[in-house]
């Protein structure tokens, strides 16, 4: 459908009655000062953008939210709810802020506070209607310099508790007064018995001034057609949050999540789902023993997942029923969500080496669905589960098991699971990787993947990943853990090397090796200091056995030497090759 146009009076009209505003609408958050520029900029013959808008059918009102538009604003209104049935709806998607501007200077009032007075002063807030002076000259050039306006306004507009005495200098006029004089024989009749009401000191030259502000202002209203509007018709709502997204990219940047969040809310019964999400969100991210990085999109896509719900994240999954139950079971999610990312986090994996928030959901589902526990490890049951989850979801961020078609991926992990609880409580990893493998999926690392798990290198988020599923028996409680160089990487360093007179070739070699899966380990925080402050050499003759098979070092310290790196690192991959084939058998219990 081509762009449309109209007047502001016929919209004025329809405003509250016609027009609404639907659910993922936002606060309105103009000042007076930009109300005033909006109505200047309209006097000049400015374009204010266009509008679009959504025409509704009948079956589509069922799910939806309408919500008028202020009229008389307040600090903190809210939009008050409306009923859609019974009559044509057009719900407004992008121009909310400047048709409640209209409005509210066309046929309301903005309440403004007095300079000084408190806040919390009933009292000292007064609601404001728009006036504009008649005898002011809008022509700037002939502005005095006490009129000056940062935003270049110059008719003279206001908004006043009530209308200002008149003079000989001013001569202010409602401007919402307007709309009564929509012909042509209405508007001849109103200049004249404006003339009639001048001061006997406003000259010729001031009365025509305000016999064009007037003349102005009715084309304003009830000649141009100065709405320039499209109307969306096509009824999934899924395409009108995008186009929503899209029309207001240009502004305050939304997201899916904003617009899901106020359509959430909307139909939340209790206090404000935005607000709940948005503190747990912060409660995750922040608060818990290492940083983490899940976002609402996360949140409300764990909701779809652990109510049984289609997971595909859109607006017709969160219906009016999906809704109701989300609220209802909104702390046992919170808490299925928080106690996976504390499981993750006593792991080493946080936001900076998780890499796909939609890996975890599995795990969310299942701790979800075992709420007796929390898999802290108090019990034998929550030791051997948790390394259990935390070996499934290594192999499912190694092999990327959920990047591309992830909706179906976790639908079939949340069906296997649902499918295994019925008759057992343990986390059923070899289902999982079964489950996934049949659908042709895989998500478990196998020998083809081996030599692409050796190619990562130090500072990428999977590299952790990897490093963590070579110490199956580590301990991983009460220790921060680093991904540390073996052969110092301050040794490799370019200037450092040609100092000794090493050929360049070799050079490159060894530059090529030092960031290698072959050259890293997981150390404790604090041995990696210990290391730090020892000259390589000791250290490394200084560690106990174990420790060599532990970390799958070469047992030949000559190869411990820079200059020996790369054949270091080829060794070193050979023990990594082995521990990874071992670790392709049966799940540890």
């Amino acid at each position: 459908m081509p762009y449309a146009s109209r007047t502001i009076g016929s919209l004025i009209d329809d405003v509250n009655r016609h027009y609404f505003l639907p659910a993922i609408q936002r606060p309105y958050v103009w000042s007076s000062a930009q109300v005033v520029a909006l109505f200047d900029s309209l006097l000049k013959g400015y374009p204010i953008s266009s509008f679009m808008f959504w025409a509704i059918e009948e079956e589509t009102k069922a799910e939806l939210r309408c919500y008028k538009f202020i009229e008389n604003y307040v600090p903190d209104i809210m939009n008050e709810p409306t009923a859609a049935e019974g009559r044509e709806i057009t719900l407004v998607l992008d121009g909310q802020q400047r048709m409640t501007s209209l409005l509210i200077g066309l046929r309301g009032t903005f309440s403004e506070k007095a300079k000084g007075a408190r806040h919390s002063n009933a009292a000292a807030w007064a609601a404001k209607t728009l006036f504009i002076d008649l005898l002011k000259d809008p022509d700037p050039q002939n502005a005095d310099e006490e009129d000056s306006n940062d935003l270049g306004v110059t008719y003279g507009l206001a908004f006043y508790e009530r209308r200002p005495p008149n003079n000989h200098r001013h001569h202010w006029f409602k401007v919402g007064s307007m709309l009564d004089y929509s012909t042509d024989e209405r508007l001849e009749a109103l200049i004249g018995k404006v003339k009639t009401e001048f001061h006997p000191g406003v000259s010729d030259w001031e009365r025509r001034v305000a016999e064009d502000t007037l003349r102005r202002l009715h084309r304003v209203l009830w000649k141009d057609e100065g709405i320039n509007f499209f109307t969306e018709r096509n009824q999934s709502a899924d395409r009108v949050l995008d186009i929503f997204v899209r029309a207001n990219d240009g502004g305050s940047k939304l997201s899916k999540a904003d617009l899901l969040m106020s359509m959430i809310t909307s139909k939340w019964s209790n206090g404000s789902a935005r607000e709940e999400i948005g503190r747990f969100v912060e409660r995750i991210n922040k608060g818990l023993s290492a940083p983490n990085k899940i976002t609402r999109d996360l949140v409300l896509k764990a909701c779809l997942v652990v109510c049984d719900y289609d997971v595909v994240y859109n607006v017709r999954n969160f219906t009016s029923e999906a809704i109701a139950k989300i609220e209802q079971n909104c702390e046992p999610i919170k808490a299925a969500i928080e106690n996976t990312f504390r499981l993750l986090n006593r792991h080493g994996l946080t936001g900076d080496n998780l890499g796909s928030l939609n890996a975890v959901l599995p795990l969310v589902y299942y701790i979800y669905n075992t709420p007796d526990f929390d898999f802290r490890g108090s019990s034998e049951f929550e030791r051997v589960n948790a390394a259990a989850m935390h070996y499934w979801l290594l192999n499912s961020l190694l092999v990327s098991a959920f990047v591309g078609h992830s909706d179906q991926t976790i639908a079939t992990a949340r069906t296997t699971i649902r499918d295994h609880l019925r008759v057992a409580r343990d986390f059923p990893s070899q289902k999982l990787f079964e489950a996934m493998a049949k659908g042709g999926r895989l998500s478990r690392i196998d020998e083809r993947t081996i030599e692409e798990l050796l190619e990562m290198q130090y500072g990428k988020p999977r590299t952790f990943v990897a490093l963590s599923l070579l110490y199956p028996g580590i301990d991983w409680s009460g220790s921060s853990w680093h991904v540390d160089h073996i052969i110092p990487q301050a040794d490799a360093q370019k200037n450092v090397l040609r100092g000794r007179n090493i050929p360049e070739h070799q050079i490159h070699d060894i530059l090529g090796a030092v960031n290698s899966l072959g050259n890293l380990q997981l150390l404790r925080g604090d041995e990696n200091i210990e290391k730090g402050a020892l000259p390589f050499r000791s250290w490394i003759t200084g560690r106990r056995v174990d420790f060599y098979k532990q970390h799958m070092i070469p047992d030949r310290l000559d190869l411990c030497d820079v200059l020996r790196l790369p054949e270091f690192v080829r060794e070193r991959e050979k023990l990594i090759r082995k521990r990874l084939l071992e670790l392709l058998g049966p799940v540890p219990a």
